[in-house]
């Protein structure tokens, strides 16, 4: 994939975690339950963010990965 892909999915999967960090953290006024898990979209869409970050530092040359770790492999 190449930089404007990235760089679109990177800003599309932030604005929807930081829309869903605003929408989970709003007080309830009533008690029927919520449409969408908001605290759930959250989650998917932070590590989303964080898949499109790993290839952008991918694309920028430096390598990731099992075989780049300090750790290798267990």
């Amino acid at each position: 994939m190449g930089w404007i892909p990235t760089l679109i999915g990177l800003a599309i999967s932030l604005g929807l975690c930081v829309l869903a960090n605003w929408r989970a953290g709003r007080p309830r006024d009533d008690l029927r339950p919520w449409a969408i898990s908001w605290r759930l979209v959250l989650i998917f869409s932070g590590f989303v963010c964080f898949l499109f970050l790993v290839n952008a530092v991918n694309l920028l040359g430096i390598e990731t990965g099992a075989d780049q770790s300090p750790f290798r492999r267990f």
